[in-house]
């Protein structure tokens, strides 16, 4: 059994393996429905709100893929603790198991956190690739958190033609934060990053805008945005937090990663319905269907894709991961 940690998966995971690794895993639920299986996630609240504690929450995320030879289980168990960045800790932890249906056999353990994020921004930035308009010139980062980082990366690998990215949070700090450390750590020489103190500035001219924040309001309205973005929604995970506005909503065409985990989860678009600015039938579809028939989307007009997550999405990149760590004996080998 291979154990890899954080730096190692940093290391070998990059977003293009992800994007495939995902795609794959698409396509193979499309025409092999049966051979996924991901029931789901299970979430439990941590900690009531007070002076003293965030209220957080604690997830588990289990699945099974067939990819016509063998059936894997992947599980990720994962803890979201808000209060720590205060302690200089990440906001998210994760660990993800991996292990041979037919033996019970574990094949690799490892951290979560780096897979989650990534997993997160692949899926951005396939729906980036299939509902963008293919020249774009700029980007918006709204809410400069962990999850931010590869989300822009995911959008600056799929859509060359960028050169500008506004950064916009609450805290200016983080935005400034957010600009070094991308600046430093990946490698887009030709970006400028601008930070924003109004967030307008920062959507007047972004042709795609990430939106990764613990909101519970619509960030932002209609008319502060351009009429063909594009818009990767993927911080509102519960029916009580909303990032995009039942108006965005209403007149982008929608995108969602997972159509039960949406219905469940998706609070943009749940506040939406019951607000009466949105119906489910409203809906496109989902980026399984876009991958299989991307003409469904218009891409010279609004789109969203909303995104809350599926155990299958980092079941197939823990499971790229685990086989890239056997066949290479990545990580720390060791009897289990």
């Amino acid at each position: 059994m291979q154990l890899l940690d954080q730096t190692e998966v940093r290391q070998h995971l990059t977003i293009n393996a992800a994007i495939d690794a995902i795609e794959q895993l698409l396509t193979l639920q499309h025409h092999h429905p049966t051979w996924v299986n991901s029931p789901e996630r299970l979430v439990i609240p941590t900690f009531s709100e007070s002076s003293n504690h965030s209220q957080g929450s604690h997830l588990s995320m289990p699945a099974t893929i067939f990819d016509d030879k063998e059936e894997f289980a992947i599980v990720k168990l994962v803890t979201i603790c808000p209060d720590n960045p205060k302690r200089h800790l990440p906001t998210t932890t994760a660990t993800i198991t991996v292990s041979d249906n037919a033996t019970g056999k574990m094949l690799a353990i490892m951290d979560g956190s780096y897979i989650t994020e990534v997993r997160t921004a692949a899926l951005s930035g396939i729906a980036t690739k299939l509902m963008a308009k293919t020249d774009c010139q700029s980007a918006a980062v709204i809410g400069c958190g962990g999850m931010a980082f590869e989300q822009l990366n995911a959008v600056l690998t799929v859509r060359p033609s960028i050169d500008r990215v506004y950064l916009w949070n609450r805290s200016q700090d983080g935005a400034a934060a957010f600009k070094a450390k991308f600046a430093k750590e990946y490698n887009f020489d030709n970006i400028e990053l601008i930070v924003c103190h109004d967030i307008n500035d920062a959507l007047k001219n972004a042709d795609i805008i990430n939106v990764a924040t613990r909101s519970n309001q619509g960030l932002f309205h209609i008319d502060q945005i351009k009429t063909d973005a594009h818009i990767n929604a993927v911080g509102a995970y519960l029916p009580s937090m909303k990032e995009i506005s039942s108006e965005v909503v209403a007149k982008s065409q929608v995108i969602v990663d997972d159509m039960a985990g949406s219905q469940a989860e998706a609070g943009d678009l749940i506040q939406a319905q019951h607000a009466g600015q949105w119906d489910w039938n409203d809906l496109i579809g989902d980026l399984k269907a876009l991958l299989i028939s991307p003409n469904k989307i218009d891409t010279q007009k609004l789109t969203l894709f909303k995104s809350v997550g599926a155990a299958s999405f980092d079941a197939a990149v823990g499971l790229y991961m685990a086989k890239k760590a056997t066949k290479a004996s990545l990580g720390l080998q060791t009897a289990w």
